[in-house]
């Protein structure tokens, strides 16, 4: 069972920035939101804290199709490892044990 994203951040917009409610309706009126959906999101509406930022970057938790998105994403733009880690704010060992589990 995942989380509805998609309620907790039009409930979050709603609550905390209703004068910026047109900025994200594209995006929430997806029917299902990918996981760069909810990066982008999270960066547009937590712009300066950075702070924050690297906390949450703990509790990340990526499915096996998220992983697969990304390494894709690595192959289509001809990425190397610390770039691609550097991109979706990833540690180079993680991108390097995801490529060890799922593509060797």
């Amino acid at each position: 069972m995942t989380p509805n994203y998609k309620l907790i951040y039009s409930d979050l917009i709603n609550k905390k920035f209703p004068e910026r409610i047109g900025e994200f309706q594209t995006i929430l009126s997806k029917n299902k939101l990918s996981f760069l959906d909810i990066i982008n999101l999270n960066e547009k509406i937590f712009q300066n804290k950075k702070a924050q930022q690297k906390v949450n970057q703990k509790y990340r938790s990526y499915s096996k199709s998220d992983i697969l998105r990304i390494l894709d994403y690595q192959k289509k733009h001809g990425l190397n490892n610390i770039q691609l880690a550097h991109h979706f704010r990833l540690s180079r060992n993680t991108v390097t044990k995801w490529k060890k589990m799922f593509l060797v």
